[in-house]
């Protein structure tokens, strides 16, 4: 029995330097490909794991600071991990507010996203400002299909919690304290302090700020 306590010691210690060197890797990484991308970004990054940037010509990616990005398999296990994604085409411009955290998140932008300060955006949510695809079925059939799609700009408030495997559509906003439910599709505005969820998301509840009184 002693022989495999102390295997099991071995393989714990192994395990732990093994994520201590690949966390300061992937934060070394992830600096270098905001950079190489031209993104500005405030200090006080953690990146667990190596998130996809592609920011093009005439693009822009904008980050305040205290950002925390969970990527891949190795971090917030929630199941379908990938990592986060940022992506910006067509002269869209990505904007992030301060202490923004969000695990597995994909953002696709062809005009304006902009997330405000203090959001937690749960595992795998997406959140993209164009339909891809244009509705024109002749159009679809062209290479400058992607370019003629539809485009409108998502903005995200401040204080907002978005659950996990979250999809937000182009022209939405949602408003400063509200929570998205996971699993939600979210096609339309949601207004400030309420609880929304479901496929096509729609208000469950209001949420009332807690009292300053005692």
């Amino acid at each position: 029995m002693r022989i495999f306590s102390v295997i099991r010691l071995v393989y714990r210690a192994v395990r732990f330097i093994r994520r201590r060197v690949r966390r300061w890797g992937g934060q070394q990484l992830t600096r270098l490909r905001f950079y190489v991308n031209g993104a500005t970004i405030g200090p006080g990054l953690k990146s667990y794991g190596i998130p996809i940037v592609d920011i093009n010509e005439g693009c822009r990616l904008i980050i305040g600071h205290s950002l925390m990005l969970n990527n891949g398999l190795n971090h917030n296990r929630i199941g379908r991990q990938q990592p986060c994604l940022f992506i910006a085409d067509l002269g869209g411009t990505i904007r992030i507010g301060d202490r923004v955290g969000m695990s597995g998140t994909a953002l696709v932008c062809h005009q304006s996203i902009v997330i405000g300060d203090d959001v937690s955006i749960g595992g795998n949510t997406v959140i993209y400002d164009t339909d891809f695809h244009s509705l024109d079925p002749r159009q679809r059939g062209t290479s400058a299909d992607n370019a003629l799609a539809s485009t409108a700009p998502v903005h995200i408030g401040n204080q907002v919690f978005i659950g996990a495997h979250v999809t937000i559509l182009k022209g939405v906003c949602i408003g400063d304290h509200a929570i998205v439910g996971a699993g939600a599709v979210v096609t339309r505005n949601v207004p400030p302090n309420e609880l929304w969820a479901g496929n096509p998301a729609r208000h469950i509840r209001s949420l009332h700020a807690p009292s300053t009184y005692e």
